[in-house]
């Protein structure tokens, strides 16, 4: 009888208690490694931040954690959990259907400590290296190490990363910015709102966390101007604030704190605070140029998945964005432990390789970045169907579509402030039981 394939997931986040719980399912031997001394990966506040809070310096002491203290989801807690074990309300806890970040780190460690997954997970071991051994696809050595220098190496027959995305801050290049003089930090280090007390702040972003940035820092800052690449952005004061402005991409910065945008306007400015988001990082994973990162374009992936050279025996979880981040992970999770497990095939290298030249083509095609290659462009539903078709699972329930549709609808038209305290419970509660009662 030959023994179940050894598998090393590297980190205790969403993706990897997921996958570690898919994979014993499968009968699979999981080893997890968390190179802090807790699970819940970027869910877990931290007050602490980098010590460049810029994130340029390579050597810099980093902080895995994004998150700020007043950050709640952006999807309904409907959409939170998974499939078989739904975002639950706990006695006393944050009954909000938008909830705040304590009640997510919450409630993986309740997944966690039900499925029986913190045994197979090693605290405080950072992975420093993984490679091939002599060129196999299926036996690699992962190289790990402690705080305190104490290192370890073993061989696994597959790996799979699930370390995250929100660590390795994104910053544009702005002419001028070497010598402004004034403080830049990027959203990656936002922790509170106090530090910019009586400042004029740019924020350069307009997603979710820039608009929710925004609004809480201009309650004790002196003026915020947000600058945006959007194309219909034009310059004006934001309605309802005193203190807010929107305007198009910064255009430069000179030493005399002046920052000027495209639309013409400018300001003297004490902070930029950059809400542009992070960049793809694995820098213990050796690969000798198969897996490549260029312009945050991990590939070549199949599927977001699966690097065709290495599958199944390489794999990623969670690299996708904009998109349903728990149901679309855990149906990446049940894919990966089959596949793993050899109830599922893949399709050949080739195949797999076409896939992904068609994708790229496709990418170019409706006129998106590189660096958006990851991005679901609205495909959201139609990729978790198919992950669920590949493990056997009926597509997903209408509602969820629909839920998650007029969840990210705010972000679409620019009205994020607010919306998730005007979300009609009533109306979504009684569209789920109606759901419920008709599958019955």
């Amino acid at each position: 009888m030959s023994h179940p394939v050894r598998v090393a997931v590297i980190g205790a986040g969403v993706a990897g208690l997921a996958v570690a719980r898919e994979l014993r399912r499968e009968g699979l031997d999981v080893v997890v490694f968390e190179k802090s001394h807790h699970l819940g990966g970027t869910w877990r506040y931290d007050q602490r931040i980098d010590s460049d809070p810029v994130g340029s310096d390579p050597n810099r002491e980093v902080v895995h954690t994004s998150l700020y203290r007043s950050l709640r989801t952006n999807l309904p807690r409907q959409l939170m959990g998974f499939l078989d074990y739904p975002f639950p309300d706990r006695p006393d806890g944050d009954s909000r259907t938008f909830p705040g970040h304590e009640e997510v780190l919450w409630f993986l460690n309740k997944f966690a400590d039900e499925f029986g997954l913190v045994g197979l997970i090693r605290f405080g071991w950072e992975v420093v290296r993984v490679e091939r051994v002599s060129g196999r696809s299926d036996s690699w050595v992962v190289e790990s190490s402690t705080c305190d220098s104490v290192l370890s190496r073993e061989i696994f027959g597959a790996v799979v990363v699930c370390s995250g995305h929100f660590t390795q801050p994104r910053v544009p290049t702005i002419p001028g910015i070497e010598k402004w003089p004034g403080y830049q930090i990027h959203s990656h280090n936002y922790r509170v709102p106090e530090p910019f007390r009586d400042q004029v702040v740019v924020v350069i972003g307009f997603a979710s966390s820039a608009t929710d940035i925004s609004i809480e820092i201009s309650k004790v800052a002196k003026e915020v101007h947000i600058a945006t690449r959007s194309p219909d952005v034009k310059a004006v004061k934001l309605a309802n604030h005193d203190n807010m402005w929107q305007h198009k991409m910064v255009k430069c910065v000179s030493e005399d704190r002046l920052v000027a945008f495209d639309d013409g306007s400018s300001v003297y400015a004490d902070v930029i605070l950059y809400c542009t988001g992070y960049k793809h990082h694995y820098p213990f994973l050796e690969t000798n140029g198969i897996v490549t990162i260029e312009d945050n374009r991990v590939g070549p992936l199949y599927k977001h998945v699966f690097p065709p050279a290495l599958a199944p025996w390489l794999s990623f979880i969670g690299i996708t964005e904009k998109d349903i981040i728990f149901e679309m992970m855990e149906l990446q999770c049940k894919w990966v432990a089959r596949v793993l497990s050899g109830k599922v095939l893949l399709p050949t290298e080739k195949e797999m390789m076409d896939y992904v030249e068609e994708y790229y083509q496709q990418i170019e095609k409706d006129g998106f970045p590189r660096h958006m290659t990851h991005y679901l462009h609205f495909k959201e539903i139609g990729y978790c169907n198919w992950l669920a078709a590949e493990v056997g699972l009926p597509p997903r329930e209408p509602w969820r579509e629909e839920m998650y549709l007029e969840s990210i609808k705010p972000l679409l038209l620019g009205t994020l402030e607010n919306y998730r305290d005007q979300w009609d419970d009533a109306h979504w509660n009684a569209i789920i039981k109606d759901a419920s009662l008709t599958q019955k």
